[in-house]
């Protein structure tokens, strides 16, 4: 019996008359499967610092607005292909974490004063950041917070090397050569639990976690015995191959790195 493709939004009732006589045709009452059920849900998970750290590397300084349009479709890219949604293909939801910016005082060893972190440049943007992500299309922000008791300023490498080998010395010292070192708190542990309620409540079929370490291992194992497909996007970092048997496979977006590239990010802007 032939059934259409699109028979409504629902799981409507099909009844077959009791007088049928097609050949092998069952009588009575049966469903048509909508056709969503077959989509494929796809959550998308960002670490926040390292999309920005990574962002800032490969695309440079950008305002808030358009950070946050630039990182929107960076994500859409893992569903769309060629400009057209693939059958199969259903964005769920784009989960973001990151941590509040702080506003502490923080004392600067070159300047022999403090810094308040409320009235820098990086606090504004990050604030206004978050709030241009919350206008985004199917966007769940989720902000841990930064451990600002323990934050302190430190040379950066590369100006540690130079003063070191003896082409810099401490006089010429400058802030840029300098970054603020603050930790953030409970990031790790909401993708964490993001990840293993998805999958545990069957919400998604598929995750797609933005994101360079190996603090995921144990939510991802978790979500893999669930039946969920895992994807790691480290936008072009190199990851440990151990965790290769811990992931489905890894796509990513990101553009090659050009040779002699290397990674160097300023504190503040996390941009």
């Amino acid at each position: 019996m032939w059934i259409p493709k699109h028979f409504g939004n629902k799981s409507t009732p099909l009844v077959v008359p009791p007088h049928y006589q097609g050949p092998g045709e069952p009588r009575g009452v049966f469903c048509v499967q909508k056709e969503e059920d077959s989509m494929i849900r796809t959550a998308i998970m960002i670490d926040g610092a390292f999309y920005r750290r990574r962002a800032y590397h490969f695309w440079g300084e950008k305002p808030p607005e358009q950070r946050a349009a630039e990182l929107y479709n960076y994500c859409k890219q893992h569903i769309i292909k060629n400009g057209h949604e693939p059958d199969r293909m259903s964005l769920y939801r784009i989960f973001y974490y990151d941590a509040q910016p702080s506003s502490r005082r923080i004392f600067h060893p070159l300047l022999q004063r403090t810094v308040d972190l409320g009235k820098s440049d990086t606090f504004k943007w990050s604030n206004d950041f978050y709030q241009e992500l919350r206008h985004q299309h199917k966007f769940a922000l989720r902000l841990g917070y930064l451990a600002s008791e323990q934050a302190f300023y430190t040379l950066r490498e590369k100006s540690l090397k130079r003063l070191m080998n003896r082409s810099l010395t401490v006089d010429q010292l400058t802030e840029a050569d300098f970054t603020l070192e603050i930790k953030q708190k409970s990031v790790d542990m909401m993708i964490g639990v993001d990840i293993s309620s998805v999958a545990f409540k069957k919400q998604v079929d598929r995750i797609i976690l933005i994101a360079g370490d190996s603090d995921f291992v144990p939510a991802a194992k978790q979500a893999r015995r669930e039946g969920v497909d895992f994807i790691l996007d480290p936008m072009r970092k190199d990851i440990k191959p151990d965790l290769f048997e811990h992931i489905d496979g890894i796509r990513t977006n990101a553009p090659h790195e050009r040779a002699g590239d290397t990674e160097d990010f300023r504190d503040g802007s996390s941009q």
